[in-house]
């Protein structure tokens, strides 16, 4: 509700997609158009059902965001301003509770060497070229959704951002971060925070596909990127507060990929 009342003001038709959520959210909205799924997509099945809507109605550009985003003022006009030509523009995304520290003002990825690549934190001079948008808050031109497709929903949750960004650098589209736009970030609020059991698993199963189905290496390459994701997300997982939750999380995760099982975790 706090995010829907951060874009009073700003030039766009708002569409609340609902999750099958069960805490009264959608009993809640009120004033904007409301679809409610009648059981949870994931990230990327819900986005996915938002962007079908709007691209139904005609809308020229959808603008992505998390339901724990808050918008600045101006945020919607500066990404606009530098979306023609682009595959995806990012705004600046700083902390809820702290909004003088950038969480992300584009991140790397290589898919070549096993782990999600970091975030920049550093403040921007001018609009910046990232490898990597953030899904939490983006803008997507139609034409650039068109080329490149919607979400992968068999990812469900996370990494699903980063398999976009790769078909879209793919396709010569860029994808860019500009300064002008910037809005708050309560990080992974759905999951429990990043370093979650939740979030853990998600990123164990679908960094290692996204990796390999757009990096193919041979046998020893293959292993080499398995062991350092794996390494990098269990280190990550003993130093959370749910330290062993984390680690079978990460083994879950391992386990679902080599399965080849997708959608929500069970």
């Amino acid at each position: 509700l706090a995010c829907l009342r951060s874009l009073r003001g700003e030039q766009v038709d708002v569409i609340v997609v609902d999750n099958a959520s069960v805490d009264g959210t959608a009993d809640a909205v009120e004033g904007v158009e409301l679809i409610e799924n009648e059981r949870n997509l994931g990230y990327a099945g819900g986005m996915n059902t938002g962007i079908r809507h709007a691209l139904a109605r005609g809308s020229d550009a959808v603008l992505l965001l998390n339901n724990d985003v808050l918008l600045e003022p101006g945020t919607v006009a500066a990404l606009v301003a530098d979306a023609a030509g682009a595959g995806a523009v990012c705004p600046v995304i700083v902390f809820a509770r702290d909004p003088d520290s950038i969480w992300y003002a584009g991140a790397s990825f290589d898919p070549t060497r096993g782990y999600n690549g970091r975030h920049r934190t550093d403040r921007l001079d001018g609009v910046t070229e990232t490898d990597r948008i953030c899904g939490a808050a983006v803008l997507m031109p139609r034409e650039a959704l068109e080329r490149v497709g919607l979400f992968d929903e068999d990812l469900f949750a996370y990494h699903e951002d980063a398999d976009w960004s790769l078909r879209a650098r793919a396709l010569g589209l860029p994808l860019l971060v500009t300064p002008a736009s910037r809005v708050r970030h309560t990080v992974s609020a759905s999951t429990g925070g990043e370093g979650s059991p939740t979030a853990l698993y998600y990123s164990a199963r679908n960094l290692l596909t996204v990796s390999e189905r757009h990096a193919p290496l041979g046998l020893l390459g293959t292993w080499r990127r398995r062991l350092v994701a794996l390494g990098a997300l269990t280190a990550q997982a003993l130093a959370g507060r749910r330290r062993w939750d984390g680690v079978k999380a990460v083994s879950e995760g391992w386990r679902d990929f080599r399965r080849g099982r997708y959608g929500p975790r069970r």
